[in-house]
């Protein structure tokens, strides 16, 4: 596609206007011959430093806010424009992909995974067109536009024309919202879960992370919202929107059962029958459901359906030892944990709860006090461990977490993380649970500037061999 389609509000000379672009980045790495470069400001460094590695590698014109002298034309426009002109130009040239399918859009602290696999799940059940877009499926949890546009194109490309109905779930993080990678996106639904302690070392205040998070309920990038009131900040959210609004609710699940081989409850007068373990995931589905319901999708369809949703990789994942269960998910907030260990408890009240987790470098330090009082607080036995330290040392993250322990707690330290789920495992008796929090899905651990293939399930399976 020539640059002056991509770029039609933008004045260029006739020479650079047709210029053929086959892709738009705005990291320097992947750029090849044909990129199109967005020099953007980051929270570090600007991107106009890697302009020259982006020609380097291909780049036939790079946008940005200042005139660089480059071998390739430099396209100038105001550094208030430059995020919005880069989602233009990626939905641009992927054909506008966002248009092709219903969009719901999943913000909060906890169970955006959650929500919008069931909701994709849900969607299938019903036979619809759908995927899932963010922890599980792209590196960042909501990617830069570039990756973004083309993961929404790859998607629909994909999807069964015959089939009318389309729709993509996305997570939605409040970093993504702050850095305004979803600009350009409408969504047919805006949902929100719930807010808690995280990501305070880049918001600074929970008054900042709400408001961050708020902005996806406005009618620039949503219709409607469907959010979770039991959390005071989603009722707060619910109050002040003014997007039409669908409230969710424990109150909406009536005669709940719950096990570790799922649950059941009555959902606006039908059964529900799930086979998603864990209380928090009762919340997770009302939502989801709420979302559909929202999309237009029949309730008693929608209800039936919860029947045929599949486990979310890394959320409650259950292992049955010879004597011992063992649970995996990725809970690594303290609202997360204390929700998961309180689910724990309740369904497994006789045998002690043996927990392993640990808290990430180079993320929200002020958190972790609060995560080790949480742990040790709801667990008969804590091992406090590794949980991708990144360029930080493991055995000073332990140390913040420790600060926070309950006095008296039994606890121990182990920072190589094999090793303290083998202590975990070696120290169950008949009837206990070992919970490995923190790590949920992933397969590998960052040390330093290693990433080493990890996988707390696939660890856990072998031990219990």
């Amino acid at each position: 596609m020539q640059l002056g389609d991509i770029l039609d509000d933008v004045s260029i000379d006739v020479a650079t206007s047709s210029l053929e672009i086959t892709r738009v980045e705005n990291d320097s790495r992947d750029c090849t011959p044909g990129t199109l470069f967005f020099a953007m400001p980051g929270t570090v460094q600007h991107g106009a430093r890697f302009a020259r590695d982006a020609v380097a590698r291909g780049a036939s014109c790079v946008v940005a806010d200042d005139d660089l002298k480059l071998e390739v034309p430099v396209v100038v426009v105001p550094t208030s424009q430059l995020r919005a002109l880069l989602a233009h130009a990626s939905a641009t040239l992927t054909g506008h992909p966002e248009t092709k399918a219903k969009l719901v859009g999943v913000t909060g602290t906890n169970g955006k995974t959650s929500v919008t696999s069931i909701v994709a799940s849900l969607g299938r059940a019903l036979s619809w067109n759908t995927a899932s877009i963010g922890t599980l499926t792209n590196e960042r949890t909501t990617p830069a536009a570039p990756e973004l546009f083309r993961t929404l194109a790859a998607i629909v490309a994909n999807f069964d024309p015959a089939t009318n109905d389309a729709l993509i779930a996305l997570e939605v993080s409040s970093h993504a919202l702050d850095q305004h990678r979803v600009d350009g996106l409408r969504f047919c639904v805006a949902a929100f879960t719930n807010l808690s302690h995280d990501h305070l070392d880049y918001h600074g205040t929970m008054e900042e992370y709400f408001q961050t998070k708020a902005a996806l309920f406005t009618s620039e990038y949503a219709k409607r919202a469907v959010i979770w009131t039991d959390d005071p900040f989603g009722e707060r959210l619910a109050a002040m929107t003014e997007l039409p609004v669908t409230r969710a609710s424990r109150g909406d699940a009536v005669d709940v059962n719950t096990s570790l081989l799922g649950s059941t409850f009555f959902w606006r007068g039908h059964l529900v029958n799930s086979p998603l373990v864990g209380d928090y995931n009762v919340d997770n589905a009302l939502l989801a459901m709420a979302i559909m319901s929202t999309l237009g999708a029949d309730d008693a369809q929608v209800a039936a359906s919860m029947g045929d949703v599949t486990s979310v990789p890394g959320r409650f994942d259950v292992l049955y030892g010879r004597d011992v269960t063992v649970i995996v998910d990725y809970a690594h907030t303290p609202e997360g944990l204390q929700r998961l260990l309180g689910d724990v408890r309740s369904l497994r009240p006789q045998g002690r709860i043996i927990t392993v987790f640990g808290a990430g470098g180079d993320r929200d330090r002020s958190k972790r006090p609060e995560m080790g009082r949480v742990v040790s607080g709801a667990s008969d036995f804590t091992i406090v461990t590794s949980d991708n330290p990144r360029s930080e040392s493991p055995d000073a993250i332990i140390d913040a977490v420790a600060t926070g322990f309950t006095p008296g707690a039994q606890v121990v330290r182990e920072s190589d993380r094999r090793r303290a789920i083998t202590l975990a495992l070696e120290s169950a008796s008949v009837g206990d649970v070992v919970v490995l929090a923190g790590k949920g899905h992933e397969s590998t651990q960052t040390v330093g500037d290693l990433v080493i293939p990890f996988d707390d399930l696939v660890v856990a399976k072998e031990l219990l061999k």
